[in-house]
């Protein structure tokens, strides 16, 4: 069984049609849209700041979600990929996103709609990421725009394959 638990009296939200993996911890101030999946070793922890996640989100295997006490909480958009043991702090993503394997988004960054973090990449503290690019390096900076190509056969792609990985371990 997953470790959802209550913080302070307040706890975490997720709609029926999620998967959360058996070792995946979601604690305290967490509300889930529909369709998300929360995978093996991912921990998203809402016991500082609130922690709101839209629709069709997945915080793939070791990902960490957390947020900065008083001062800045954590926001998701739809359709976003939270790549393998990436770190998401204190900052919003907006709609069909895609943050790499190992990236870290640090507190009161935005990452416009359309955009790609590169996997490892460190996009630090305040960073705006434009609408419709990708940023990659330490510290992050904008490498290139995003093709429509890239949008639909990267990030709408990964996003919706694994809302189907989800169900295969949802069916048994």
């Amino acid at each position: 069984m997953p470790i959802i638990k209550s913080v302070k009296g307040t706890s975490p939200s997720i709609p029926q049609n999620c998967f959360i993996a058996e070792n995946a911890t979601i604690v305290g101030d967490v509300t889930m849209g529909d369709q998300c999946s929360v995978w093996f070793n991912a921990v998203i922890r809402g016991d500082v700041h609130y922690i709101k996640m839209g629709d069709k989100v997945n915080v793939q295997d070791g990902a960490v979600i957390h947020a900065t006490y008083q001062k800045s909480p954590t926001n998701i958009g739809n359709n976003v990929s939270i790549g393998h043991n990436a770190i998401v702090h204190g900052c919003t993503i907006h709609n069909n996103v895609l943050i790499g394997m190992g990236s870290i988004v640090m507190d009161d960054c935005i990452v416009e709609s359309n955009s790609i973090i590169a996997a490892g990449a460190v996009v630090t503290q305040n960073t705006r990421v434009e609408a419709g690019s990708i940023y990659a390096g330490v510290p992050a900076k904008k490498v290139k725009d995003i093709s429509k190509d890239l949008i639909s056969g990267e990030i709408d792609r990964i996003a919706n394959n694994y809302v189907k990985y989800s169900s295969w371990f949802k069916d048994h």
